[in-house]
């Protein structure tokens, strides 16, 4: 009886992580793109050019290796929960401020700041999710992870068509605030990594001496990401103001494009579970050169398959 109860607890436990995770990168997310549906009331509000508002974007991405190195050096050094819910609550709040931003240039800084949160929120989330997750379903489950970027993808979407019309451009960033109640879930209903218990470093500059030791693996990975990313973000970042195409018009594509990328990541994250991983990242990558579609990375595209 005991060992059951201990089995469902375990169960309970594990799904509660993998949901933390995918919810906080699906928020993170959303926060990342309500910009991408701003730019051309962003540059007429600031009185700037478009190319200014697309140069916070850049400033924002340029930032998240810098928030993945912090918080991954906290996650390693006082667990996954605490660093995480820090995260979630950091960038909810300068999200919060995006709103209130007098200036391009006070919003510009806050758009860095952002880039932080951003890049800690993955690398943490994902670990804590995984190492709660069954080894024979971190290859499904890395896909359900990963499909919550789509998620706040079409969050954001939505919300250009409903609140920024209705309430203004402010409250895309308010609404985006809403993220730092995530950290009250991961507070009350997700425990510590077993697996950080186990192998937690004594220091926080350990992290990084580790990854030093294993640096041809940590090349290969930044390598690999840095690819993926420039399919992704050079085609989905922009994708909404890069028609002649009304704005307004192009929400449509920009939603069901996430649709598609969700319904695509499942199936293509589960043959890692029946392929070797590099061969099935590989194919993924074919794919998307040979028609980069959201059903590959993520990112919609202007090309014709």
């Amino acid at each position: 009886m005991a060992a059951s109860s201990n089995s469902a607890q375990a169960g309970a436990d594990r799904w509660h992580a993998v949901t933390a995770g995918f919810l906080g990168w699906t928020l993170d997310a959303f926060d990342f793109f309500v910009v991408i549906f701003l730019f051309d009331v962003l540059a007429e509000h600031f009185h700037v050019s478009k190319a200014q508002i697309v140069l916070s974007v850049t400033a924002t991405l340029a930032m998240r290796p810098f928030g993945a190195l912090i918080f991954g050096m906290l996650a390693d050094r006082y667990g996954r929960r605490r660093p995480l819910m820090a995260n979630v609550i950091f960038f909810s709040a300068i999200e919060l401020l995006c709103g209130f931003a007098p200036n391009y240039t006070f919003f510009f800084i806050l758009r860095m700041l952002f880039g932080i949160g951003m890049g800690g929120e993955w690398g943490v989330g994902a670990s804590l999710a995984m190492e709660h997750a069954p080894v024979r379903w971190r290859g499904v489950l890395s896909g359900i992870l990963q499909s919550g970027y789509s998620i706040g993808y079409l969050l954001a979407a939505i919300a250009a068509r409903v609140i920024l019309p209705n309430l203004g451009w402010r409250w895309m960033f308010w609404a985006g605030a809403l993220p730092a109640l995530l950290a009250l879930y991961i507070r009350t209903k997700v425990p510590e990594s077993e697996a950080w218990q186990q192998h937690r470093v004594a220091r926080t500059i350990d992290g990084p001496r580790i990854a030093w030791q294993n640096k041809a693996l940590v090349a290969y990975m930044v390598a690999l990401m840095f690819l993926m990313n420039c399919l992704s973000h050079g085609t989905q970042d922009l994708y909404p103001t890069s028609s002649s195409i009304s704005t307004t018009s192009l929400r449509t594509p920009s939603r069901t494009s996430p649709c598609s990328t969700t319904w695509a990541r499942s199936p293509a994250q589960s043959s890692l579970d029946c392929f070797r991983r590099r061969l099935a990242a590989a194919i993924a990558c074919w794919r998307h050169w040979r028609c980069p579609s959201p059903s590959c990375i993520g990112g919609p595209s202007d090309r014709v398959c």
